[in-house]
């Protein structure tokens, strides 16, 4: 087994529970909307926010092979992996409620937590880009001028995302940000 293999074992696993923590928040919304009706009212940011924290968690697993030769077994690596992976699951664990009460906007959950869930992924962002650049191996990725500008597309949606009001501006910094990503696995 390889160091990479060893500790990816970890960040898959976080990572992995990440993604299920989204998505079955996504299935409890939807069982919630079936049971309530009109009473629940979904709108577009929270599952706009679980579409776009999925998409930052395939980027970052990608990350993840990109530093494959570079990843060796200490327990700096792995508590680093825990802290980081940790956070992208509390990240995830926020997006959709918990619980639903009658007479429930699911896009004023959205507004409750937008801060602390893009703000956790926009220091995770940073991390990984401090990991990059503290790798000789790996800091060379940083000076492409396309990798560059899409990071940099990436930090003002994720900031315009954490301040904007309404739901409108809300919509379109989510809509904006999703569509980010679409078309960076597209290129």
């Amino acid at each position: 087994m390889s160091d990479f293999e060893f500790i990816f074992a970890l960040f898959g696993l976080l990572l992995g529970l990440s993604l299920a923590e989204v998505l079955s928040g996504l299935a409890r919304t939807i069982e919630a909307r079936l049971r309530l009706g009109n009473a629940l009212r979904v709108g577009w940011l929270t599952p706009l926010l679980g579409a776009f924290v999925l998409l930052d968690l395939l980027s970052f697993w990608q990350a993840a092979w990109t530093s494959r030769d570079v990843i060796t077994v200490s327990s700096e690596t792995l508590m680093a992996v825990t802290v980081f992976a940790g956070a992208y699951y509390l990240a995830a664990a926020l997006v959709f409620p918990r619980s639903f009460g009658s007479d429930v906007d699911v896009d004023v959950h959205f507004f409750r937590v937008r801060r602390i869930v893009i703000g956790v992924m926009l220091a995770l962002l940073v991390c990984q880009l401090a990991f990059y650049l503290s790798e000789p191996a790996l800091a060379p990725r940083l000076q492409n001028p396309l990798a560059l500008a899409l990071t940099a597309v990436l930090v003002v949606l994720m900031i315009t995302a954490m301040v904007v009001r309404g739901q409108k501006l809300a919509r379109l910094a989510m809509l904006a940000l999703v569509a980010r990503y679409i078309v960076v696995y597209l290129i």
